[in-house]
C-alpha cells in the first residue's frame, strides 16, 4: 500500500516515516512539503519522492496520507486529501477550532475516507494493561484520575499561537483526555484550569493545572506544561494514577528504558525498550486501510479532546468553571 506524509513540519513526521519504510504492508511512496529543502531531505532520507504541488502529491498513486503539518493548516490539508479519495491520519489536534473539526469529520464521512487521529499512547503495552484492568472493574468503582504530561518547549510554530492554536494545553491536555476518555468510555461535564507562562519567556501558556469532572463523577486533574529542561534525558513523560473503590494503579508510560550516557553529545538519554506506540499506531492505520474498517481513533475522538482544551482557555479566561457544550456529531 503506497502512503504519502503531508508535510515534516512536526516533529513526529520522522518517526511515522522510519515505520512507513519498515512496514511489510506498507510503502512511503511520496512526501509533500512547502519548504523544499526540507521535503527534499526528506524524500532522500526515506526513499520517498518528493512533491512541491500539492495537487500532483495528492493524484499520485497513494492510497493513504500521514498529515503532519502544523495545527492551524490541518483543516486544509485534510479536506484535500478527502477530496483526492486518500484516506487520513491526521497528527493532533486534530485542528485549532471546534468548528474546523467538526467539518473535517463531515467532509471525510461525505467522501467515504478513514480519519484517524494520531494519539499514539493509546498503543503503549503498560497503557493497554491499565484500560484492561480498570473495564475488568479490577479497581472497583473509578473515583478519580491524577495525570501528567510533561515535556521540553518544542519551539518554531508550537510557540506561535496562530499556527499551534495555543500553548502547552493545547500541546499536552489532548494525549491525556484521549485516554480517559478510552479508558472509561466517559464525557467531560466541567473544566476548570489556571494556565500560565512560568518557564520561558512566550506568549502563549506553558504551564497550567486542569481540573474535570466527568459525567460519571470522576475527577480528573491533568497537569500539561513546558516544564522539562533542554538536558532532560527524555522529551517528557506520560503518567496516570488511577484511584478506585477497590484499588489503585500508577503508570509511568516511557519508564521502560535504558540510560545512555552519551559522551559524544556531552548528555545523558533515555532509550526506550518497550514496544514502539508510534510504530503500533502506524501498523494500526494500515491495516484499517487495507480491511476497509472504521479506525480505532476516530476524528469524533479528536473533535472530543479538541473540546476540552478550548473550555480550558475559557476557564481560564473566565476565572470559572466552564460546562462543556458538546457539539452534536455522531
Amino acid at each position: 500500500m503506497k502512503v504519502g506524509i503531508l508535510s515534516f513540519a512536526h516533529m513526529h513526521a520522522q518517526s511515522y516515516a522510519a515505520h512507513l519504510r519498515n512496514h511489510p504492508d506498507a510503502e512511503l511512496h511520496a512526501i509533500w512539503d512547502d519548504d523544499p529543502v526540507r521535503g527534499e531531505a526528506m524524500a532522500a532520507a526515506y526513499g520517498a519522492k518528493y512533491y512541491r504541488d500539492l495537487a500532483a502529491f495528492l493524484q499520485s498513486p497513494i492510497e493513504a496520507v500521514v498529515v503532519c503539518s502544523e495545527n492551524a493548516r490541518h483543516k486544509a490539508h485534510v479536506l484535500a486529501c478527502a477530496k483526492a479519495k486518500k484516506h487520513v491520519l491526521c497528527e493532533k489536534p486534530i485542528a485549532t477550532t471546534v468548528p474546523d473539526a467538526e467539518e473535517m469529520i463531515r467532509v471525510c464521512a461525505a467522501e467515504a475516507v478513514i480519519l484517524q487521529v494520531a494519539y499514539p499512547v493509546r498503543f503503549a503495552p503498560a497503557i493497554e494493561r491499565v484500560k484492561e484492568l480498570v473495564q475488568l472493574g479490577a479497581l472497583g468503582e473509578i473515583l478519580a484520575i491524577n495525570s501528567t504530561n510533561h515535556g521540553q518547549m518544542p519551539g518554531g510554530w508550537f510557540v506561535e499561537e496562530e499556527q499551534s492554536g495555543g500553548g502547552a494545553a493545547t500541546d499536552h491536555i489532548v494525549h491525556l483526555m484521549d485516554l480517559v476518555r478510552w479508558m472509561l468510555a466517559d464525557e467531560v461535564k466541567s473544566v476548570y484550569a489556571e494556565l500560565d507562562t512560568r518557564f520561558h519567556q512566550l506568549a502563549v501558556e506553558d504551564c497550567g493545572m486542569v481540573s474535570l469532572v466527568l459525567e460519571s463523577g470522576v475527577i480528573v486533574g491533568i497537569d500539561p506544561s513546558w516544564s522539562r529542561p533542554k538536558t532532560f534525558p527524555t522529551w517528557g513523560d506520560v503518567t496516570m494514577r488511577i484511584v478506585g473503590t477497590q484499588g489503585t494503579v500508577e503508570v509511568d508510560v516511557f519508564r521502560q528504558h535504558l540510560l545512555h550516557y552519551n559522551d559524544q553529545a556531552g548528555k545523558l538519554n533515555q532509550l526506550p525498550w518497550a514496544a514502539d506506540m508510534d510504530a503500533r499506531l502506524i501498523a494500526d492505520f494500515v491495516q484499517a486501510v487495507k480491511e476497509k474498517r472504521a479506525p480505532s481513533i476516530s476524528g469524533l475522538d479528536g473533535l472530543r479532546t479538541l473540546e476540552v482544551v478550548k473550555a480550558a482557555y475559557e476557564s481560564n479566561r473566565l476565572q470559572q468553571t466552564v460546562f462543556i457544550d458538546r457539539a452534536l456529531l455522531a
